[in-house]
């Protein structure tokens, strides 16, 4: 059995030609080199695998071949690799500096390539600083290291930076074509691709994924063998999801992203690879912008034929969806269910539905008492509008005793309505119906008795400004109280006013109100004729109190039976020390009672 030497090792370039994806620095290199111009240190830095230590060691081995060499000579006597990892003490570079000093046995030049140099120790960074800003002129120093920004500036300052940049998808993949080759394998062209996107630009691992496929695949690499081993989630599914979301057939979609996690793959890897194929249908919507896509020709063409089903406003929408879905998802509880509202939300992007109706339940008054209102007598039949004086009523008097105004009213194209604007509308009708046989009558909104009692709810007396504007709602609220002439006053007694108080704390015990059941317990309620008197410590609880006083008003008189029952809540400082007692207060009290306890306080030093 032979040794197996992986395509990485078997395949590194030796020559600068064969380099790929670092032309110019390669180039650079090159004319250096003949024109004598080379500088004593070099510091090559980038992301892992895309040739820094290649280019070194090729860089070594041409800076000694002055032509009189064997071509397979590699000038080993010359070239000295030292691995700052396990190297980076004092003496490491100490023992470094002593060999610089020896000329060269065979050759021009002692290369010496420190890798990572980024591992180096500060004392050893600092011992090695005077050696490479002044090297003997048969050493050059190739520094390679993948995290710049660790190296100290002195450093950086004494050596040429080369920065070499990850390679393309494209150069990936035509190595990987020739490596096929030389290898005798059948690869197809969308199999290479995966691989190249899988290497994330660095040919090295590239090159080793290309070894793993080929152990399990064989001679013959196809695109579903990679997808398999790699655990790559197929752009199939992406097409086909698509496909799903343009045509809101929502069951199949979640369908399928449940089949996707059956395979093992991550919900998050999903999302994110959506939205990168939304983008990429975005980039083939337009011809100059084709170029950014890093696919196969055979992809390219099925991105091209749907991305003419699919329009930008769609594709715009959905990338930010799909987006956000990205970011939420490591903080998500429920992972599964923020991807699958996502596809919920991609799948209505497209959905064209009917325009609902309007609510008409959030209207204080209905739209359909004004159409009553504005029925001519034509339509209505032989009912007759009446407006009486100055009391804006608006009465109907039906000749016949069959009419029903509930349900033969029925507003037409050419009836117009009365806007809210309007003075009927402002004054709020009252229909008062003259028919003989008992109609039900429409509910009387007072509209500005509502909206006072909603503001005086809302309004805090925590300010002057406020406790005015408090003021001026509660008499805007008893102007628009209505007459009550007409309602019972029934004398009561003080146990009576007693009894149906009690009874309001009970209900709001029940309704769990027990802030406002502390206040009302607070104190007896005292009775002056109609007049009901409460006194409170602080302004706080009278605020509290007042706005609940309508529902407690109303409870008082119809349990009464007197509506000329009414409430008033006054604030007395001096009634705070009857609910609240600071520190020294209880101490003084008790000492009242006990006098020892002053002698205990002073005995043990105690703190009131």
């Amino acid at each position: 059995m032979e040794h197996f030497i992986v395509s990485a090792r078997k395949y590194r370039p030796t020559v600068f030609k064969d380099v790929v994806g670092q032309r110019a620095i390669t180039n650079t290199l090159e004319n250096a080199i003949e024109n004598d111009h080379l500088a004593q240190a070099l510091l090559f830095t980038g992301p892992r695998g895309v040739g820094k230590t290649t280019c070194a060691r090729i860089l070594a081995k041409k800076i000694n071949d002055d032509g009189t060499h064997h071509e397979d000579e590699d000038f080993a006597f010359n070239i000295f690799e030292l691995d700052a990892a396990s190297n980076n003490s004092v003496d490491d570079i100490r023992n470094l500096i002593d060999q610089v000093r020896i000329p060269p046995q065979v050759g021009k030049y002692k290369v010496y390539i420190i890798d990572e140099v980024h591992m180096l120790s500060s004392a050893g960074f600092n011992a090695f600083l005077k050696t490479l800003e002044e090297p003997p002129k048969h050493a050059i120093f190739i520094l390679a290291t993948t995290e710049k920004h660790k190296i100290i500036p002195t450093i950086l300052s004494r050596c040429q930076i080369f920065d070499f940049r990850r390679i393309t998808v494209n150069d990936i993949k035509m190595q990987l074509t020739e490596v096929a080759k030389a290898e005798g394998i059948e690869a197809e062209d969308d199999a290479l691709h995966i691989i190249a996107q899988k290497a994330d630009g660095a040919m090295r691992d590239a090159l080793s994924i290309f070894d793993r496929v080929v152990s399990f695949s064989g001679k013959t690499l196809t695109r579903q063998a990679v997808t398999e081993n790699l655990n790559v989630l197929d752009y199939t599914y992406y097409f086909g999801i698509t496909d799903l979301l343009l045509k809101n057939n929502i069951p199949e979609a979640l369908t399928t992203y449940d089949e996707i996690l059956a395979k093992g793959f991550d919900g998050h890897h999903f999302i994110s690879g959506l939205a990168s194929h939304f983008r990429d249908l975005l980039v083939c919507k337009n011809e100059e912008t084709i170029s950014l896509l890093e696919v196969g020709e055979q992809v390219k063409a099925m991105y091209l034929e749907q991305s003419r089903a699919t329009e930008n406003q769609f594709l715009i929408e959905a990338i930010r969806l799909a987006n956000e879905c990205d970011l939420k998802y490591k903080n998500s509880r429920n992972q599964r269910l923020l991807v699958e509202l996502c596809l919920l939300q991609l799948a209505s992007l497209t959905f064209k539905a009917e325009k609902k109706k309007p609510d008409l339940s959030s209207f204080v008054i209905p739209p359909s008492y004004f159409r009553k209102v504005t029925q001519p007598a034509s339509v209505i039949g032989d009912a007759e509008l009446t407006i009486q004086g100055d009391n804006n009523t608006i009465t109907t008097a039906p000749e016949s005793e069959e009419i029903n105004i509930e349900h033969q009213v029925q507003p037409t194209e050419t009836t117009p309505t009365i806007k809210e604007e309007s003075p009927i509308a402002r004054k709020e009708p009252v229909i008062q119906p003259t028919i003989e046989q008992p109609v039900e009558t429409e509910r009387v909104i007072e509209r500005p008795q509502i909206l006072a009692e909603r503001n005086a709810k809302k309004v805090s007396a925590l300010s002057l400004k406020s406790i005015q504007k408090k003021q001026q709602l509660q008499k805007e609220l008893v102007a628009n109280q209505p007459d009550h002439a007409d309602l019972p006053v029934k004398e009561f007694s003080e146990e009576a006013m007693q009894n149906a108080w009690q009874a309001y704390t009970k209900k709001i015990e029940k309704e769990g109100k027990y802030n406002l059941l502390s206040h009302l317990t607070m104190g007896v309620p005292k009775l002056d004729g109609n007049l009901i008197h409460l006194v409170f410590p602080n302004s706080t609880i009278k605020v509290e109190v007042e706005r609940a006083k309508h529902e407690l008003l109303h409870h008082l008189r119809h349990e009464l039976e007197n509506h000329e029952v009414d409430l008033s809540i006054e604030v007395n400082e001096q009634e705070v020390k009857r609910y609240a007692y600071t520190p020294r207060e209880k101490f003084e009290k008790l000492k009242e009672k006990n006098p020892m306890i002053e002698n205990l306080r002073k005995e043990f030093d105690l703190d009131v």
